[in-house]
């Protein structure tokens, strides 16, 4: 391993090359709450897609396992490293390289992170619109795991908002897919392949993403409802409605008293209405024009008063953004309170009262705890498991993922699956898909260096 450490070394220089001792912790996991840290053998830090093309050749020629890092705030172990590889961190590769205020787009490389894009973009009155919950996540972890978040319902996951790349095959080629245009239909979509791969078909070392104007004006309306299903109800009515929400979400209850506990928030919410509540229903409204703001307000408001909220709460400024921020911290607050893992499963909206029923009572059965939210709007259920023998959580975590895939769904609707899923996957995904998946990995990565053991084994 000495010559390759020296040629890691001539290619991005000493002080970007880390071994052994070196490495710091933080590069062995990612924020999966399953597996063990693995350090790998080396971290390799790159400056330029042609850095990056030199180490993944290099990697290939020698048959040594490459990861890529980002933020490292996966939750599916895509990021953890092999112990005998190289974990590429593009921390240095970390510059908005462009907002292009009129073709809406700006193009990036992979370490920026979320909070910075957002305040580049925001000097032009745009924005990126994929917020998946942390704002330190890098927009290649974006890419690698087909991020999507709360304000999914209206503006889509990540590969609705990237138009291109600019990617490294594992032979060290570099290619380019997309760019500045909003439509193609030109052979394959390389960008789209690429996008939700966890890492494992290139390495996106410049993206362009899609920009849409910031609306100055927004509020959130909280529901509570002391009947689960009609919540539930709730969802497509308001999808429906012409309203445009951009936000929303159902938390049970107790997720609601965790997150409000945990940010120390007050909502006003009497006693009586809070303790006879089973779930809540949280809208966010947007638009450029107050009055008509106002309009939207009070129809959502009636309309939600007629599918059964007990009440409507219309808030603002700090009370609004306070209880966006919990929500979007919740895996933070079920982590805290000693989750033994979270997952995403998704389904169609019309299957979710059904899904979550059924979760529960699977959940009887094992004898564990299941407490969740989720994107409402698109179906997306996120559920914190809370068992810590290891045989009754696979079990139950196994009945699940099934559920979700009988109803119309799928294991993952923006984690991934990485590694700590990937047991489950293999076993209910369709054996045709994954024997062509397998196919489109040896295509791109003939030497099976890029993440070996994250979807397949």
């Amino acid at each position: 391993m000495g010559n390759v450490a020296q040629r890691l070394s001539e290619i991005v220089g000493e002080p970007h090359l880390l071994s052994g001792a070196e490495i710091p912790a933080d590069y062995a996991s990612d924020e999966s709450l399953t597996g063990e840290p693995v350090s790998p053998r080396y971290v390799v830090k790159p400056a330029t897609a042609d850095e990056v093309a030199a180490v993944l050749a290099a990697a290939s020629e020698q048959r040594i396992p490459v990861t890529a890092r980002g933020s490292g705030s996966g939750l599916s172990a895509a990021a953890r490293p092999h112990p005998d590889g190289i974990l590429i961190s593009f921390e240095r590769m970390n510059r908005v390289l462009e907002v292009d205020a009129v073709n809406h787009v700006a193009v990036v490389q992979p370490g920026v992170t979320l909070s910075e894009l957002d305040a580049r973009t925001a000097e032009a009155g745009l924005g990126y619109t994929v917020y998946p919950g942390e704002m330190s996540a890098s927009v290649g972890g974006n890419v690698g795991t087909n991020a999507g978040g709360m304000r999914a319902v209206k503006y889509g996951v990540t590969r609705n908002n990237v138009l291109g790349l600019q990617a490294v095959l594992p032979t060290g080629e570099i290619i380019r897919t997309g760019g500045k245009i909003v439509k193609t239909s030109t052979g394959y979509d390389l960008t789209q392949l690429i996008i939700g791969s966890e890492g494992s078909l290139a390495l996106a070392t410049e993206i362009t993403v899609k920009l849409h104007p910031r609306l100055a004006h927004g509020v959130t309306v909280l529901a509570p409802f002391n009947d689960f299903d009609q919540v539930m109800a709730a969802v497509p009515a308001t999808v429906s409605s012409g309203l445009a929400p951009h936000i929303l979400e159902y938390l049970d209850a107790l997720t609601m008293a965790a997150i409000t506990y945990t940010a120390q928030l007050s909502l006003g919410i009497p006693d009586e209405v809070r303790d006879a509540s089973q779930a809540y229903l949280v809208v966010g409204l947007e638009n450029r024009e107050a009055k008509r703001l106002d309009g939207d307000v009070q129809s959502v408001s009636e309309l939600l008063t007629e599918l059964g909220a007990t009440d409507v709460y219309v808030l603002e400024g700090s009370a609004a953004r306070k209880l966006i921020e919990a929500r979007e911290k919740a895996f933070w607050t079920a982590k805290a309170a000693g989750a033994d893992d979270v997952i995403d499963v998704v389904v169609p909206r019309s299957a979710m009262p059904e899904f979550l029923g059924r979760a529960r009572e699977f959940a009887a059965k094992t004898e564990s705890g299941v407490v969740g939210c989720g994107h409402a709007g698109d179906g997306n259920v996120h559920l914190a498991i809370f068992q810590k023998d290891p045989a009754k959580r696979a079990s139950l975590l196994h009945g699940i993922f099934a559920l979700g895939m009988e109803l119309g769904g799928a294991i993952s609707g923006e984690h991934g699956i990485g590694r700590a899923k990937k047991e489950h996957f293999l076993e209910l995904e369709d054996p045709v898909k994954i024997d062509l998946m397998k196919r489109i990995k040896q295509a791109f990565d003939p030497a099976g260096i890029l993440n070996p053991g994250v979807l397949f084994d």
